[in-house]
């Protein structure tokens, strides 16, 4: 499988929340990183902290989710 990094997190809980979103979309993806991150906090700007990767195949329709989640609901009036 083939994978290819959309975002990344200082933030443990933004990056699970985002994960969450996306996998209950269907959307294959998981955190890199994310151990080494955990247990020496002060390592994560040194490697950039956790990077969100999602199948290539489905990294369009994440990144729409993602821009969709930013701008909030739409304007229901």
């Amino acid at each position: 499988m083939y994978f290819i990094q959309v975002r990344s997190y200082y933030n443990y809980i933004n990056a699970h929340i985002t994960l969450g979103m996306l996998q209950d979309a269907g959307i294959n993806c998981h955190l890199t990183d994310e151990n080494t991150i955990t247990i020496h906090p002060f390592l994560s700007p040194a490697i950039g902290g956790m990077k969100l990767m999602v199948y290539k195949s489905q990294v369009k329709r994440a990144i729409g989710l993602l821009k969709e989640a930013e701008d909030g609901p739409a304007n229901c009036s």
